[in-house]
């Protein structure tokens, strides 16, 4: 039986056309793999936490085993300009990731989450590459492992774990790709909450 995904964006990034390879390649029928896939567009802050409310009544229905967001922290940086809406910014983004690792243990599914880079002005002189996970400290205490991915020399792409309970911060993963792929060309954090 496959599993179905849900994939909730701010953009339009569906691409059906990248799954298609991914199915061929782990030997999965790919008009199946698309069948179980539900994709939903949030416009505001406000319609992504409400996605994410009727996202929960259908998965009591269903057996869903991975929610894609893609990009969490996206909608409240339109939604929430400036340092006099931080704080407000900070709270709705507590409740929305609230609400996500609630989905999580109630329906013991994965959440995959997307997330932006910004540069850390504080990063110093010495630093090379000062940027920083966007979304502060809420949302780095709700993910569990969040790894870097940016792009190497040539096609190579490299993962840097940036914060995992059971791993040292560290470049850890160095891949690379000759045809089109599944894989990212370009820096972005990405949050990974998981439940068993």
């Amino acid at each position: 039986m496959l599993y179905a995904i849900i994939s909730l964006t701010p953009c339009a990034t569906s691409r059906p056309d990248r799954i298609v390879p991914i199915a061929e390649r782990f030997g999965m029928d790919a008009g199946a793999v698309l069948d179980n896939i539900i994709y939903a567009r949030a416009y505001t802050y406000e319609h992504q936490y409400n996605l994410l409310l009727g996202l929960a009544a259908k998965m009591s229905e269903e057996p869903f085993r991975l929610l894609i967001v893609d990009s969490v922290i996206a909608l409240f940086r339109v939604d929430f300009t400036g340092r006099g809406e931080l704080a407000e910014r900070q709270q709705k983004l507590a409740q929305m990731l609230s609400r996500l690792i609630k989905i999580a243990e109630e329906f013991n599914v994965a959440i995959y989450m997307t997330n932006q880079v910004i540069a850390d002005p504080g990063g110093g002189v010495f630093v090379t590459d000062p940027k920083k996970p966007a979304g502060g400290h809420v949302l780095a205490h709700a993910a569990t492992i969040r790894l870097m991915f940016r792009k190497g020399k040539g096609e190579q792409r490299i993962c840097k774990v940036f914060d995992a309970p059971n791993l040292p911060e560290a470049e850890a993963i160095s891949f690379s790709y000759s045809s089109p792929s599944p894989l990212v060309s370009f820096e972005l954090i990405t949050s990974i909450k998981h439940s068993f």
